[in-house]
């Protein structure tokens, strides 16, 4: 057998055992997602039971739309690309060398994809382990996250001290905040440099997020309703009985302040 063809085996052979790590991979995370929406239907309805507070709603509609999220790009996201996948691997012709590299190549860029995608909806999936240890850990978890795509200076000053009395039902409305606007810098602010504050006083806690991009017209983001999330990261604020600041100007930056009584 020619060395040419040889390696254009040898590199099928390897994508479609990726593959079929993707998908075994993905069967676990769909087994996760249905135990952990069983799970949070049961709490659901025994907080509905039980409770009518306003923050307890929010702490529900946190997690319907967490799992709404993990349900559309299961769907929508890594079955497309897994389906694509499995079309391109299928398609290829080993007599057709140039075509076949083609594809091969077509197909490493949707498993690299795929597991992008994975990565991103396991993050979702851990947010609630991730609070165990305190909402200052669960931060620190994301902004890890953020330091290794080495796309942005990163500072974090974390103030809170360990044997801080924990508030789970507020830290997690907290950290899908923190999520939600560091996913609107990564999709929107061109920042390079981002400097994290989380700090108490006076019995309230505080969250900074500071950027150098390419800022914004607050009052008309807000008034247009263009794809920032304003409107949400307010209402999510208030629910919980906080404050939001925001400071920004066109080709300056952002900086984003949350002021919420703690714990």
């Amino acid at each position: 057998m020619p060395k040419e063809q040889a390696d254009l085996y040898t590199s099928i052979i390897l994508i479609s055992s990726i593959f079929f790590v993707i998908v075994a991979g993905l069967i676990v995370l769909v087994t996760t997602y249905y135990k952990k929406r069983k799970a949070h239907l049961e709490e659901k309805k025994a907080l509905n039971q039980k409770f009518e507070s306003e923050l307890l709603k929010t702490q529900i509609a946190v997690q319907e739309q967490t799992m709404q999220t993990i349900a559309s790009n299961l769907h929508d996201n890594i079955g497309q690309l897994l389906s694509l996948t499995n079309i391109t691997l299928g398609s290829i012709n080993i007599s057709n060398a140039e075509k076949a590299e083609m594809k091969i190549n077509t197909s490493v860029e949707l498993v690299n994809k795929s597991i992008k995608e994975l990565r991103a909806l396991a993050k979702l999936l851990q947010g609630e382990q991730l609070l165990q240890n305190g909402i200052g850990y669960a931060i620190a978890q994301e902004i890890n996250w953020l330091r290794k795509t080495e796309a942005y200076e990163i500072y974090f000053e974390n103030s809170l001290t360990k044997d801080i009395t924990v508030a789970p039902q507020t830290d997690l409305v907290i950290l899908r905040l923190f999520q939600e606007i560091c996913n609107n810098i990564i999709k929107h602010a061109q920042a390079t440099k981002i400097t994290i504050q989380l700090y108490l006083q006076e019995n309230h806690l505080f969250l900074s997020i500071k950027e150098n991009g390419v800022g914004f017209d607050y009052e008309q983001a807000k008034a247009n309703n263009n794809g920032l999330g304003l409107n949400s990261i307010e209402k999510k604020v208030k629910l919980i009985n906080g404050l939001l600041y925001i400071q920004s100007t066109l080709g300056r930056g952002t900086e984003i302040v949350i002021q919420i009584p703690y714990p």
